[in-house]
């Protein structure tokens, strides 16, 4: 990111050079986000077979009640 803001503060910077690392970069950002949401609506949803409760977000291990 610092070498893209050191190179459009040149003099030299065309407008059209502009315009092309942002498109690419909107370009960059909706595909990764899309790819994102796509992994995570088809990410395996956590079945519980029996009346134990689900252990906590983050916890690894769990002990018997």
């Amino acid at each position: 990111m610092r070498l893209i803001a050191d190179k459009l503060k040149r003099d030299d910077v065309r407008k059209e050079d502009i315009i092309t690392v942002f498109l690419a970069l909107q370009k960059q950002n909706f595909v990764l986000s899309n790819s994102l949401l796509n992994l995570i609506e088809q990410w395996p949803k956590v079945q519980t077979i029996t009346n134990e409760v689900p252990a906590m977000f983050g916890i690894l291990l769990e002990t018997k009640d």
